[in-house]
């Protein structure tokens, strides 16, 4: 750019301040499910992408009024749902999303 340099060095971020539990190495704080409405037991969410395909295809039913992950990546997850939708348009939601309840529920 003749002979000039005008560019600006930006700091990034520590990885352990961004990013998801799959991309990052330092600890990550997590929200707790909502405590209000139903709490179901998922299975195969690994990273914050799979929790906002789950609360997106969630948050679509008739009668949700929110659902909130709380992701606990290879393990057994948490789905908070508020509203009045009934346990299996909830679980044909999460399945069509490609994640599934745990035994039992």
């Amino acid at each position: 750019m003749c002979g000039t340099e005008t560019r600006t060095e930006l700091l990034l971020a520590a990885p352990e301040q961004c990013g998801c539990g799959c991309c990052s190495t330092g600890a990550r704080t997590t929200t707790p499910p909502a405590a209000r409405g139903p709490v179901y037991s998922l299975e195969g969410l690994t990273c914050g992408h799979c929790v906002q395909t789950v609360e997106k295809a969630v948050a679509c039913v008739d009668g949700v009024e929110s659902a909130t992950v709380e992701l606990v990546a290879g393990g057994t997850s948490r789905l908070a749902v508020a509203g009045t939708a009934s346990a299996d348009t909830v679980r044909a939601a999460v399945t069509g999303a490609g994640y599934s309840f745990t035994p039992g529920q």
